[in-house]
């Protein structure tokens, strides 16, 4: 008699086993399951805009319109100085890149609650899905920030003193710094919301909080120097800040802020993914 075990009779592309640690993360596995990546980018998109009048449109007409709110509260009401940039290009400038931020974040929130049905019938590495959420925003950020571009063309054309520097080569790894942050928060607390259901209620008023400790609707120097210090620990300041100098050519960047948001991206990212990695494995019980 045949005393092979199953595993060596059958050419198995992969053997399941239950993670015996918490550090036991497989990363090459999402590569595996890149088509399924792939198809979850595709149904979040089309979701978005299933039933919709407007469609993809609603990518544009959102940064636009909040926007002009903010040229008329914050510029005209408030009084708030953009450092001599036209208003219009200062508020959407810092709009685009936070929007692909709180998005990602907010999204990425909710993974485990919206998803559970899924979770609870096949198996797939399950960092696929706010990877592809992340990814699927990627394409909402590029359309609006192709949009922000025709503006600064715009701007530029008329004469007005903004030119995009050659820090403007410094927007893919940005890009990647504020995927990486939206996504590292949005796992973590997708993980906490598997037994704390109220903190979904509090994500999207966190963020918009955020938003007022970011310099998305002022400059660092209206910034009185006391805060300074506060500001600069939102590791989402010296992103903004480069996003805005590389297209506006206003300032200069400091690389050394730069780095910190790296290091807390980075760090982020590690906590996040084993928080997760625990989480998924249990999450049914409680969801």
């Amino acid at each position: 008699m045949n005393t092979k075990t199953v595993g060596q009779q059958e050419n198995w592309s992969m053997v399941m086993r239950p993670k015996k640690s918490l550090f036991e993360v497989n990363l090459m596995e999402l590569w595996q399951y890149r088509d399924l990546i792939t198809m979850f980018v595709k149904r979040d998109f089309v979701a978005k805009f299933k039933q919709t009048i407007l469609g993809p449109l609603w990518f544009i007409i959102q940064p636009l319109l909040t926007t002009l709110m903010f040229v008329v509260v914050f510029g005209n009401i408030a009084g708030i100085p953009t450092d001599g940039i036209p208003k219009v290009l200062f508020y959407m400038t810092g709009i685009v890149g936070w929007n692909y931020f709180s998005t990602c974040l907010n999204d990425t929130s909710q993974t485990f609650i919206k998803n559970a049905s899924i979770f609870g019938k096949v198996y797939f590495p399950r960092l696929a899905m706010p990877i592809s959420i992340v990814i699927s925003n990627l394409v909402s950020f590029a359309i609006q920030f192709v949009f922000l571009l025709g503006f600064l063309i715009y701007f530029i054309v008329v004469g007005t003193d903004v030119m995009p520097g050659i820090e403007v080569l410094l927007i893919p790894f940005l890009v990647l710094l504020i995927a990486g942050l939206g996504l590292g928060f949005g796992i973590i607390i997708s993980s906490l919301t598997t037994k704390y259901r109220d903190l979904v209620h509090l994500v999207t008023f966190g963020v918009t909080l955020w938003m007022y400790a970011t310099p998305v609707i002022y400059p660092m120097s209206e910034i009185p120097e006391k805060y300074k210090a506060f500001v600069m620990a939102n590791p989402m300041t010296p992103i903004v800040e480069t996003f805005k100098t590389a297209l506006l050519g206003v300032g200069t960047v400091n690389y050394m802020s730069l780095l910190y948001s790296l290091a807390f991206t980075v760090v982020l990212l590690a906590v996040g993914i084993l928080i997760f990695n625990k989480v998924e494995r249990t999450f049914m019980d409680t969801v």
